[in-house]
């Protein structure tokens, strides 16, 4: 499972990769983590407010952080 935070490196970014990779690591997922910050790239994604998370390339999130319970739900639905 790929995810990808897009951002431009904000604090709420950082947050939202923090708390993906916690999500991740709880529920023993194997995850590749990314994390764009170029604007074209986030762009190409649809995205227009960020921090964005997108799941093996389909987003999921936009402008908000979760909490690492609402992202274990999200990963396993994914899963």
């Amino acid at each position: 499972m790929k995810i990808q935070i897009l951002g431009t490196g904000c604090a709420k970014c950082t947050a939202l990769a923090q708390a993906a990779s916690q999500a991740a690591e709880q529920l023993g997922l194997a995850v590749e983590l990314e994390k764009i910050s170029d604007l074209n790239q986030i762009m190409a994604f649809g995205v227009m407010l960020t921090p964005a998370l997108a799941v093996d390339g389909q987003v999921r999130l936009v402008g908000k952080v979760p909490s690492v319970a609402e992202l274990k739900t999200l990963l396993q639905q994914e899963g």
